[in-house]
């Protein structure tokens, strides 16, 4: 297997380790308000705790690059609400609020793809041993990830199978990605900072204006705090052992 081929294939492992994460909702069966609230406070969490360690490995190539990066993100969360009129759009069978927050979470994580894509691919010129260690990070990484797409997609209705599919869908980027990283190494290093920061920026903004306000709204503070709280927390340490 040639070099190129083995950097696409270790990349569309991580892609693939993506639509696990929506597995555990074989078990959810009634979808009743306080479940969509915890499910919005979970993936909240997820997404806060993957977005501050997006932030901190982007400081380590560079600061105000990553902080460039995070404002130019909430821009373009804000940019794609105003394109979306102020109206709710009709994704597929779906229509209201919730297809918008299914559309904001498919776009943002798919863009967020492409940074771990880029990550995987310049992992590659370190040598076979850190490409290993950062593959498997990333594609385990990637499990709370669908996981938190699954948390959003789920309760308005989309199948177990759905949630895998448009999990799947929205880490594709990492292969297609991965391979160009490879070949051009340094100039993707230099703007690894800026790809990691707007999908942290993006992704915090969609959680603040999106999911913790329907959540408060169905659901005790005290539980949503906490929940958010706890998972946000567990991200984090997963993070940092992985």
């Amino acid at each position: 297997m040639s070099e190129t081929w083995r950097v696409f294939v270790y990349a569309l492992a991580t892609a693939l380790a993506t639509g696990v994460g929506a597995l555990p909702f074989v078990l959810v069966r009634d979808l009743s308000d306080r479940v969509i609230a915890a499910s919005n406070a979970i993936a909240a969490g997820l997404m806060l705790g993957a977005s501050l360690g997006l932030v901190a490995e982007g400081a380590r190539h560079g600061g105000w690059q990553t902080f460039l990066g995070v404002n130019v993100g909430i821009g373009f969360i804000l940019l794609t609400q105003k394109l979306l009129g102020g109206h709710d759009p009709d994704v597929g069978a779906f229509r209201g609020a919730g297809a918008r927050r299914m559309l904001l979470m498919v776009v943002v994580m798919t863009v967020h793809s492409f940074a771990e894509g880029a990550a995987v691919g310049v992992s590659f010129g370190g040598g076979m041993a850190l490409a290993t260690a950062i593959t498997v990070a990333i594609a385990v990484h990637n499990v709370p990830e669908g996981l938190a797409i699954s948390a959003v997609l789920r309760p308005q209705g989309v199948s177990v199978l759905g949630c895998v599919g448009w999990s799947v869908f929205s880490s594709l980027p990492q292969p297609l990605m991965a391979v160009p990283a490879f070949l051009f190494v340094e100039r993707v290093a230099v703007a690894l900072p800026y790809g990691l920061g707007f999908a942290a920026g993006a992704m915090i903004f969609m959680v603040l204006v999106e999911l913790l306000p329907e959540a408060y709204e169905q659901e005790r503070a005290r539980r949503v705090a906490l929940l958010t709280g706890l998972t946000l927390a567990g991200m984090l340490l997963f993070q940092q052992y992985v």
